[in-house]
């Protein structure tokens, strides 16, 4: 085979330092969300849906053959809180970490969904909820003094 391909779906979730709600209007996290795209995608990581709260984002993406994940969490960071300090949200920061999971094909549809109904979602879950739930559902085993920053 003369070319490289794969086709690899992630979840990404990350949150704003100490959880602070910088991201709470909703017109601006919008735009946010439509920028934080246009940097995935010049990763060739192509955006399927960005979503998230006054605290926290969700990324769907396609994970190019040429890009880790830390790179592509790491980039999308540091350029977005470039163009937020431009905007001037001072004092601005993301948290240190994120949780990234793989996406089958098959569950594309029902991961797409619940990135677009972030606001309706954690009116009821907390991030740490949220976060203790997709650890579980993984099976990844963790000491809560290490995840939260």
């Amino acid at each position: 085979m003369p070319q490289s391909l794969s086709k690899i779906y992630i979840h990404t979730v990350f949150s704003t330092k100490n959880r602070e709600p910088f991201l709470s209007d909703a017109d601006f996290r919008d735009e946010l969300h439509a920028y934080m795209g246009g940097i995935a995608k010049q990763l060739d990581c192509y955006p399927l849906r960005i979503g998230g709260t006054a605290d926290r984002v969700h990324l769907l993406t396609t994970l190019a053959r040429t890009v880790s994940v830390s790179d592509l969490v790491k980039e999308v960071k540091r350029v977005s809180s470039i163009w937020l300090h431009e905007k001037g949200i001072s004092g601005f920061k993301w948290q240190a970490g994120y949780a990234s999971f793989s996406v089958s094909q098959s569950n594309l549809d029902r991961v797409d969904t619940y990135v677009a109904r972030q606001m309706e979602h954690h009116r009821a879950a907390s991030f740490q909820d949220e976060v203790r739930r997709f650890l579980a559902k993984h099976d990844v085993l963790f000491d809560e003094r290490y995840i939260w920053d």
